[in-house]
């Protein structure tokens, strides 16, 4: 008896001495969170759906957020925003408008939710096979991070290419004409 007693000690002791495992729904946002100072203009960040394919280009670097789809969306624009040097240009895909509740419950309340979380940002349509083909040939220079959620409504994943915050495209046209030779 004696044994057991010292055996659950141990148990206990070992137990409350072990670092704590944060919740998976953190982890992916401390992942991010780490990453956000490296990434730059160019560098992009898909928050996908569950059936998102698992792409096999070297820059690109999946997480499975095992999280809610608008949540983490709302969660990586917010960081974006908090980020001194990027700022995010929006891809939806084209077919999002097209996709009726009679095919996928619930896509008319996401359309709706998703165009209150954008609807300060730039955001463009574009075909999802163009932007599949755009972030693997994008891949092969830039790094990719995409957040996988439990998301299972199709076509709507959140493309965000970052940018510079401080530097605009107005300001880039102005510099590229200055270096024109006239």
């Amino acid at each position: 008896m004696r044994n057991l007693a010292v055996v659950l000690t141990l148990i206990a002791a070992t137990a409350t001495l072990a670092p704590a495992t944060p919740p998976p729904s953190s982890v992916w946002r401390q992942q991010v969170e780490q990453e956000m100072p490296l990434l730059g203009h160019r560098n992009w960040i898909l928050i996908v759906d569950s059936a998102y394919p698992l792409q096999a280009s070297q820059g690109v670097e999946t997480i499975d957020t095992g999280g809610d789809h608008q949540e983490v969306v709302r969660e990586v624009l917010s960081l974006v925003a908090r980020s001194p040097h990027v700022r995010p240009q929006i891809t939806l895909d084209s077919e999002l408008p097209f996709v009726t509740d009679d095919d996928a419950p619930g896509v008319g309340k996401y359309r709706s939710d998703i165009a209150d979380l954008l609807r300060d940002l730039p955001t463009t349509y574009q075909p999802h096979q163009q932007i599949l083909d755009l972030i693997d040939q994008q891949s092969r220079q830039y790094h990719i991070l995409v957040l996988k959620t439990r998301m299972t409504i199709p076509y709507t994943s959140v493309f965000i290419r970052l940018d510079c915050r401080y530097w605009s495209n107005d300001a880039e046209q102005r510099l590229r004409s200055r270096m024109t030779p006239r």
